[in-house]
């Protein structure tokens, strides 16, 4: 299991994480276990993948292992419990990197065997004043806390101190994860360089007659070839209607001369995420109905693409982006009515019914909140990285809004996304991917 991966951010960084956490938590303990071993079928697991959590805070990509943060405590401030050596499992799954080697490759004060959590979690639990522990689906780990929590309770009245709540850490460290530091930049930027090259791959081969597959077969051995990780989330290659179905990820269909091909794929390098998506008219030209629902799909990402500055509020370029789309229906009469009243009542829905973007990085849906409160957003600041996609989705199968116009045939089965990743800078914006045309 140990790879190199780790490498691609120096360990200074990973320790600059962990003190900024500590910052945070103050007297708190914060515990994030690693992703378990995902299984696929019978005893065949996924390629395995690390809890994005643990991994910024560690750069540690083994199963079974859980970080302790423990400001309080006087030597031990970060543990690790990792799997120890074992020639003979790892001559089946993998070389692990043991309890020795982890302490100097990772940087932590103790290092024990994964076998040893039940006995030492306590005596690092029982330094701070709360638990900082995010309940994952990892139901038996989150059994396993709630346990040691439990027990020092009942013990607290002799002691006088220890962990009197249980608080999520999404809220303390995923604000951190929201700005990007100049390295993780730099990893998002390689990502998207290499999904950049196999969008134009996947361009050169489309053409009337292929399969979905073939295109998506293309993209994803170009993600590897070009030193990726692999795809970043499924491959979504989706022809004629195929393309009115957000997650469309069967791609068997067999394109045919005046299909649309709605390609969204993004490599994954080191972690760190691309997601691209572009649409075009795999013969070459656009019908005048595709010409249309494009040109208007484009005019609202560009229009959206500029209220992505710091200091906007996190919705103002998706409500930028619905104002344009809703005004361009109307004009193709495809929508009616007063546009406030359309916006208000979400009658625009059946033609786009997701948000414009969301956060970029670890995770493809970044970690992060998208409003401080119920009633205001979260503000755009520099080092954020989010995805900017608008669409219309005409479905064979649509149902307009109440009051609103019947759709033509001629519309029907017309799906356009348009997605770049933007980067909010100091003065401004930089779109990462404006290397593929549209």
């Amino acid at each position: 299991m140990f790879t190199n991966l780790t490498m691609l951010i120096a360990q200074q960084e990973y320790a600059q994480r962990r003190e900024l956490l500590k910052s945070k938590i103050g007297k708190g303990v914060a515990v994030f276990p690693s992703a378990p071993m995902a299984v696929m079928h019978n005893d065949v697991e996924y390629v395995y993948r690390q809890d994005s959590d643990f991994y910024y805070l560690t750069g540690f990509n083994e199963a079974e292992a859980v970080a302790v943060i423990a400001p309080n405590h006087g030597e031990h401030q970060f543990v690790l419990f990792v799997q120890p050596k074992d020639l003979e499992k790892e001559i089946w799954t993998g070389y692990r990197v043991g309890v020795e080697a982890a302490k100097d490759l990772y940087g932590a004060d103790a290092v024990y065997p994964i076998g040893d959590l039940d006995q030492k979690l306590s005596e690092y639990l029982v330094t701070g004043d709360r638990i900082y522990y995010h309940l994952g689906r990892d139901q038996s780990f989150n059994q396993k806390i709630i346990s040691h929590w439990q027990r020092l309770i009942r013990t607290y009245p002799k002691r006088g101190h220890g962990p009197m709540a249980i608080e999520d850490s999404n809220f303390i460290l995923h604000p951190l994860r929201l700005v990007k530091s100049s390295t993780e930049i730099e990893l998002i930027k390689k990502a998207i360089e290499i999904s950049v090259k196999a969008h134009g791959k996947a361009k050169e081969l489309a053409q009337p007659g292929r399969y979905e597959y073939e295109i998506q077969a293309e993209i994803e051995h170009t993600f590897r070839a070009l030193g990726g990780d692999g795809y970043a989330y499924p491959s979504i290659v989706a022809s004629g209607a195929n393309a009115c179905i957000l997650h469309y990820i069967e791609n068997n269909r067999r394109m045919e001369e005046g299909d649309l091909l709605l390609i969204d794929a993004g490599a994954s390098f080191g972690y760190y995420n691309g997601d691209i998506t572009r649409t075009f008219p795999i013969s070459g030209s656009f019908s005048p109905e595709q010409k249309a629902i494009y040109d208007l799909v484009l005019s609202a990402q560009l229009s959206a693409i500029e209220e992505v500055k710091a200091g906007q509020g996190y919705n103002q370029y998706h409500e930028k982006a619905v104002l344009v789309l809703v005004e361009g229906l109307k004009e193709l009469k495809l929508l009616k009515g007063d546009t406030e009243e359309i916006i208000k009542e979400e009658k625009y829905k059946p033609f786009y019914m997701h948000n414009t973007g969301h956060w970029l990085g670890l995770d493809v849906h970044d970690a992060g909140l998208y409003k401080q409160d119920k009633d205001s957003w979260q503000t755009l600041q520099p080092g954020n990285i989010l995805t900017v996609e608008p669409g219309i989705y005409i479905s064979p199968f649509i149902t307009p809004a109440e009051g609103q116009p019947e759709i033509p045939d001629n519309w029907k089965g017309i799906g356009v996304r348009i997605e770049d990743d933007v980067l909010v800078t100091k003065t401004g914006h930089e779109v990462l991917t404006s290397a593929v045309p549209k």
